[in-house]
């Protein structure tokens, strides 16, 4: 077994299934506190490039893959890219709004000399003339009733205030692929030498974003995989070529919320997870989680139940972002989500299921669905599945079912990868015809199976290469 690898101290049936990543920041900057979230239950650790700088970042990579070792289990790691900052430049003092009335905005200008809000993205390049500009997190909505020589022209529906750097939304506008800014470039050239998992895509209007992405990571030789963020109402609009364009799907509910009506969103959280599970593609819920914890040692009731229902619509991770970032409780946030996982799970009301699951056939979610069956036919102790690429582990843990998922990797990034994905546990082992079975004998070692337990593997004739899984095994263990 790969070094960064320790034999499970619970039984496999015990484990949460649901994932958990976390966000490191000034509260959790430390490696004895990475070392503390990887133990207390993070399977993800993501670094917001909307802050810190690179020598940070490579010191926290480090302590991350330092902390996975130590603690014997792999972990993801994510890069979140800033994407264009839409948002109000530097003024002096309060801008009083009132509605009817008018008010300019121009890219990088002064308030004091022009009369125009600064802006830090030029939206003159993009907005038109009745599109909705909504600032400081939708207190203050606006329509444009004109563009000018680079200044927008907008008129207040609502009383409000104004200050600097607050966050602009703009859910009619069509950035045409101009969501990957200057930095973002710079960031990912940076993060294409590090050793990350994922990146994610902030600002996604389109399928296209993410192919426009994929196509610059190749070209920097890179293996990441992409996570799209679900924040726009574009987004939305387009959600199902998204799901099936990414590798993973973030419903970022914050800016969600203010770009669509509030109460759509959970609708719309429950739409993204059934297509997720429809297309094998992984979701991640985030924002707003344990908000709470930032400043409390308890959680709500409300936000309890907001992550129980997270697991039992189907997600495959659930996120805390300024709860281990910046709050006063990180670690116990982590705990905390893991207590409220494990005891959900446990106690599942219902099966995750969703309507059209199974209209999307291929050779593998055919293999798929049959290793899956015959594992249930024969109640499997667990399935055990050789993987290259991660796709198989993937589409197995799409079918959600109750039996544990091993699976084994020949590489780490990989391994890595699969942290963060429905009830997948993974392991490294070399590329040979025996990996499942040496897995599954170290398994037996250590006592998380034992003789006369049932396991049903799945591999491939040709290892180490891309969709050649065919082989169904039923082994009992001896």
């Amino acid at each position: 077994m790969a070094q960064t690898i320790k034999a499970p101290s619970v039984p496999l049936k015990q484990f949460k299934r649901t994932k958990i990543v976390a966000t490191v920041g000034p509260s959790t900057d430390s490696y004895e506190l990475v070392l503390s979230m990887i133990k207390a239950g993070a399977n993800g650790i993501r670094l917001n490039f909307s802050h810190g700088t690179n020598e940070e970042r490579t010191r926290q990579i480090k302590w991350i893959r330092k902390a996975s070792a130590e603690a014997g289990k792999p972990v993801a790691i994510i890069q979140d890219l800033q994407g264009p900052k839409i948002r109000l430049g530097d003024f002096d003092g309060i801008v009083n709004v009132k509605k009817g009335k008018g008010l300019t905005f121009g890219y990088q200008t002064d308030y004091a000399v022009t009369g125009h809000l600064p802006t830090q993205y030029d939206l003159s390049k993009k907005v038109k003339r009745g599109e909705r500009i909504h600032l400081y997190d939708g207190k203050v909505r606006t329509v444009v009733t004109s563009v000018s020589k680079g200044v927008v022209h907008v008129e207040a529906e609502n009383d409000g205030i104004l200050i600097k750097r607050k966050g602009m939304n703009l859910p009619d506008t069509n950035f045409e692929g101009d969501i990957i800014t200057p930095k973002d470039r710079a960031d990912l050239v940076y993060g294409s030498a590090q050793d990350i998992d994922y990146v994610a895509l902030s600002f996604v209007q389109t399928a296209d974003d993410i192919e426009r992405l994929r196509t610059l990571l190749r070209s920097m030789n890179s293996t990441v995989k992409i996570i799209a963020k679900i924040e726009t109402k574009a987004a939305v609009d387009n959600i199902e070529e998204i799901v099936q364009a990414s590798d993973v799907v973030m419903i970022a509910r914050g800016d969600l919320a203010v770009e669509t009506a509030s109460e759509s969103v959970p609708i719309v959280q429950r739409q993204i997870v059934g297509l997720g599970l429809r297309h094998a593609t992984p979701t991640i819920v985030a924002t707003q989680m344990l908000a709470s914890m930032s400043d409390s040692p308890e959680a709500t009731r409300a936000e309890v139940s907001d992550v129980a229902t997270a697991v039992i619509v189907g997600a495959d991770c659930v996120m805390l972002s300024d709860e281990t970032a910046s709050g006063h409780y990180p670690i116990n946030a982590i705990k905390t989500m893991k207590q409220i996982i494990l005891y959900t799970e446990s106690h599942m009301p219902l099966t995750v299921s969703f309507l059209g699951n199974d209209e999307v056939t291929s050779r593998q979610t055919s293999i798929s669905k049959a290793v899956i069956n015959l594992a249930e036919d024969v109640k499997a102790r667990a399935i055990v599945v050789e993987t290259k690429s991660g796709a198989t582990a993937v589409q197995l843990a799409a079918r959600r079912t109750s039996i544990p998922l091993i699976a084994v990797a020949s590489e780490e990034r990989v391994a890595q990868q699969l942290t963060i994905v429905y009830d997948v546990k993974s392991y490294v082992q070399p590329v040979s015809h025996h990996s499942a079975v040496k897995v599954t004998d170290w398994l037996q070692k250590n006592k998380l199976l034992k003789k006369g337990d049932v396991v049903v593997t799945a591999s491939g004739r040709h290892p180490g290469v891309v969709g050649t899984t065919d082989t169904i095994k039923v082994r009992v263990l001896e």
